[in-house]
């Protein structure tokens, strides 16, 4: 087999394994979001998280893993639009980001 050709395999395996572990990562990470939301009593828009970035880092075992920041929409009040984050490590959940709300009138915070 030409050198040209196993080098085509290899790179056509790896993209492969890039977009099998990229579905992965992304329900994981729609599971935390929606988990995230229906705890706080947020309505998730759209049902799905869009990828804002995508790098390597070491992993607290120091082994290579891509660390994924994917960005989600969501309403606290039905009739807005709030942007939110979850910080993906492999399949793991490392940060998620709902960000700041307003409490709403007759409602303590302590």
């Amino acid at each position: 087999m030409p050198t040209l050709e196993l080098i085509g395999l290899v790179v056509l395996g790896a993209l492969a394994w890039l977009w099998h572990d990229s579905l992965k990562a992304r329900d994981a990470a729609v599971l935390a979001v929606r988990q995230a939301c229906e705890l706080e009593d947020l309505q998730l828009l759209d049902a799905t998280v869009a990828i804002a970035s995508l790098k390597p880092e070491r992993n607290e075992d120091g082994r290579l893993a891509l660390r994924r920041v994917y960005e989600f929409e969501y309403s606290d009040t039905g009739d807005n639009r709030r942007r939110g984050s979850v910080i993906m490590l492999g399949q793991r959940v490392l940060v998620l980001n709902v960000g700041l709300r307003l409490v709403p009138s007759g409602r303590t915070l302590h």
